[in-house]
């Protein structure tokens, strides 16, 4: 079983993703973590969804406040990324400190983040993942070059050109 587990991490190694911080605010606080996994899902009725590990702070908050709101980060935002994965907890405990952050019900838009303001419509657990389905109730299109994620390195996205 471990040949296949091990050869399926080294494949999504090379799948690139947008790089996401998911927010979310309400009766169990204000909380934000970085995640890769994340994707539209369906345009009637306008929905999202995200993985985010079961056992994770991000995942109890969510499931506990209802919402959520995801942040597709601009090109520029290495560092937003590396603060909101955890990387700087121990001399940082608060993601948010610093931030210009737009408060909404459902969580903190980030700033140049193309955002999507979500209800939690449903949340299933697979494996060791919380796939939590979103209503999306707001966006905010900040027009940016995403940030994006493969190989273990952040990447930027441009055009292929033509011949």
């Amino acid at each position: 079983m471990n040949a296949a587990r091990d050869a399926f991490i080294t494949a999504m190694r090379h799948v690139a993703s947008t790089v996401t911080v998911v927010t979310t605010d309400g009766p169990a606080g204000k909380m934000g973590a970085t995640v890769s996994a994340f994707s539209s899902l369906s345009a009637d009725p306008p929905s999202v969804l995200v993985c985010l590990k079961a056992d994770s702070r991000i995942a109890q908050t969510v499931s506990e406040n209802g919402a959520f709101c995801v942040n597709i980060l601009p090109e520029d935002a290495a560092g937003l990324a590396t603060r909101f994965a955890g990387a700087l907890d121990v001399s940082n405990p608060n993601r948010f400190e610093g931030v210009e952050i737009t408060e909404t019900e459902f969580g903190p838009m980030l700033p140049r983040a193309t955002a999507f303001t979500c209800s939690l419509n449903h949340r299933h657990i697979h494996g060791s993942h919380a796939i939590c389905i979103g209503n999306v109730t707001g966006i905010s299109n900040a027009g940016e070059k995403p940030l994006t994620y493969m190989s273990g390195a952040f990447h930027i996205v441009r055009p292929h050109e033509t011949e």
